[in-house]
């Protein structure tokens, strides 16, 4: 997959530099030991979530432009990384011109959404609407719910994320208050509505 966005990039941008990580800690590495004028970043990745890079990202670089490339429908993660600081969010399914272009617009400061998400946005803006349950949580939060909702156990949940199992008790019952919800079952089942996991 990263091959194949290198050669599609270096097609437009002849002359960039480019690097590659594997993982969330290799990404943050790089980051912060090369100038880079652009990240294109997946939010699945082994260790920490393309999210937990973005907050770094921001808090140590808060004007280089992150372009989210995720498989991901826009529906269940482009606001959420819009909000955190993301100049731009696209799906893997994405045409290559598209990935160009998105990059061209976020290098020169703007922000890149679809058309369709453009138009859901506006929509949103027209009505008085409520926020869903999961927009109630916070980065971490939707994160800790995405993997109760995929099967994995509190302490399988700590070992994947290096936290205390406390610390996840901790989350789950936030997640459940706030979602207003009794069992990991409500939150797996409200998860699966929601094409939060797949």
């Amino acid at each position: 997959m990263r091959q194949g966005l290198k050669r599609i990039l270096a097609d437009e941008f002849s002359r960039a530099v480019f690097g590659e990580a594997g993982t969330a800690q290799e990404a943050i590495a790089q980051i912060w030991e090369n100038p880079w004028d652009v990240v294109v970043l997946d939010i699945t990745m082994p260790g920490r979530s393309g999210l937990e890079v973005l907050a770094e990202i921001r808090k140590s670089n808060p004007r280089l432009p992150v372009l989210v490339l995720s498989m991901h429908p826009e529906d269940q993660f482009a606001m959420r990384v819009l909000k955190s600081g993301a100049s731009g969010y696209m799906t893997k399914e994405s045409a290559p011109e598209a990935l160009v272009g998105a990059v061209k617009k976020v290098l020169a400061g703007g922000r890149y959404v679809s058309p369709a998400l453009a138009e859901q946005m506006a929509s949103h803006l027209g009505t008085d609407h409520q926020k869903a349950p999961h927009e109630r949580l916070s980065d971490r939060e939707f994160l800790v719910l995405r993997l109760i909702a995929s099967g994995k156990t509190v302490s399988q949940i700590a070992d994947e994320l290096t936290l205390s199992v406390k610390t996840i008790s901790t989350y789950r019952a936030r997640i459940l208050e706030k979602m207003v919800m009794q069992s990991n079952a409500e939150l797996t089942h409200y998860a699966l509505q929601n094409r939060l996991v797949e």
